[in-house]
C-alpha cells in the first residue's frame, strides 16, 4: 500500500477537529465558541477540501478572516501537568528529550533517500511526487509516538499539548498558506508585467548597477508584504530579472535566481507577514512585545540586502 500525501491532511484535518471539539468544551476559554469554530473551519478545508466547490472554500477562508479580524480567538486551559511532575520528569528523561525532536530530521532524510525505492507487492512506498512531504509526515507520527513513549504521557495528553500550540499561535498558523496564493493571486493577476512597466518606465534601467538594486530591493519589499520570497519571486522576476538582468545585461539565470531569493530572504527578517518566523516565536515565547524578533533581525537584514546587492553585480555574468 503507497503512502500518499493525502493521508497525512486527513490526520491534520482530524486533529485540527479534536482541537475545536476540545476548544467547544473548554468553559474557562472566554471566546470558545468562535475560537472552535476557526478551528474547525480549518479542519474542513484539510479534509475535504478537494471535494468542496471552490467558492464554498473560499468562503471557509473569508469567514475565518473575518473570525480572527474581530479577535475572535481566544486562550483556554489546557490540563497542563503539575509543576512538580514536570521538573520531574525532565529530570529523569535528561537529554532523551532531544530524541523526538531528533527523529523528524532523521526519518525524513532516510525516508527521501534510502527508502524512496522501497516497493512492497510491487509498489513504491512512498508517493513519489511528494516524496520528502510524505517522510516528513512518516516521521512526525513517529517523533510523536516516541515523545509519548518516553513521557509516559497518552496521545490525550499529545492533544491538549497540540491545542495549546495552535491557540497560541492563532490566525498566524493560517497566514502562511493565504499567502502563497497571494503569490499566485499576483502572478495571474499581471503584477511582474506592470513592475516591468514602472520600472523600465521612471527607473534609469541603463545602469547595470540600478537595474541590479531595484531587483533585489523588490525581491525584499516584495517579500515583506506577501511574507513568502517565493511568491514574490515570480513578481519581481518576471517584472525586472528576466527581461532586464537577463535580457539586457545576459545575467547568469542561477546566480540571479539564487541571490534574488537571498534578498527575499531579507525581506523575511523584516516583516510580520512571515508569522511562522517572527511572530510565532513571540507568541510562543510569551515576550511582550509582538515585533521583538523582528526589531532584533533588521539590523542584519539591512547590510545583508546591501551585500546581496554587491554580490549579484559582480557575479552575475559569472
Amino acid at each position: 500500500m503507497i503512502i500518499l500525501l493525502d493521508y497525512f491532511y486527513l490526520v491534520l484535518g482530524a486533529m485540527l477537529t479534536i482541537a475545536a471539539f476540545m476548544t467547544l468544551r473548554d468553559k474557562h476559554n472566554p471566546k470558545r465558541f468562535t475560537t472552535a469554530l476557526f478551528w474547525g473551519l480549518y479542519a474542513v478545508v484539510y479534509l475535504v477540501g478537494e471535494r468542496i466547490p471552490p467558492v464554498v472554500a473560499g468562503s471557509i477562508m473569508v469567514l475565518m478572516a473575518l473570525i480572527a479580524g474581530f479577535g475572535g480567538i481566544a486562550l483556554g486551559k489546557y490540563g497542563f501537568l503539575p509543576e512538580g511532575e514536570r521538573r520531574a520528569s525532565a529530570q529523569r528523561l535528561g537529554h532523551r528529550l532531544f530524541i523526538p525532536a531528533l527523529i523528524i530530521p532523521v526519518v525524513t532524510m532516510l525516508g527521501s533517500t534510502l527508502l524512496k525505492d522501497v516497493t512492497i507487492n510491487g509498489m513504491l512506498l512512498f508517493e513519489q511526487k511528494h516524496l520528502t512531504l510524505v517522510a516528513l509526515g512518516c516521521a512526525s507520527l513517529l517523533a510523536v509516538a516516541a515523545a509519548c513513549w518516553l513521557t509516559r504521557a497518552t496521545p490525550v495528553q499529545g492533544m491538549r499539548e497540540w491545542r495549546r500550540l495552535v491557540d497560541s499561535i492563532g490566525w498566524a498558523l493560517v497566514l502562511p498558506h493565504m499567502l502563497a496564493v497571494l503569490g499566485l493571486l499576483f502572478s495571474e493577476a499581471g503584477v511582474g508585467k506592470a513592475v516591468a512597466h514602472i520600472a523600465t518606465t521612471y527607473v534609469a534601467m541603463d545602469s547595470r548597477f540600478i537595474a541590479v538594486a531595484v531587483f533585489c530591493i523588490g525581491m525584499a519589499l516584495f517579500t515583506i508584504v506577501m511574507g513568502n520570497g517565493f511568491a514574490a519571486f515570480p513578481v519581481m522576476a518576471g517584472g525586472v530579472g528576466i527581461p532586464i538582468l537577463i535580457g539586457v545585461y545576459d545575467a547568469n539565470p542561477a546566480v540571479m535566481a539564487a541571490i534574488g531569493m537571498f534578498s527575499a530572504y531579507c525581506g523575511t527578517l523584516m516583516t510580520p507577514m512571515a508569522a511562522n518566523f517572527n511572530i510565532v516565536p513571540a507568541a510562543l515565547l510569551e515576550l511582550p512585545d509582538k515585533n521583538a524578533v523582528i526589531k532584533a533581525q533588521i539590523p542584519t537584514a539591512l547590510p545583508l540586502l546591501g551585500a546581496n546587492i554587491l554580490l549579484l553585480y559582480f557575479l552575475m555574468n559569472m
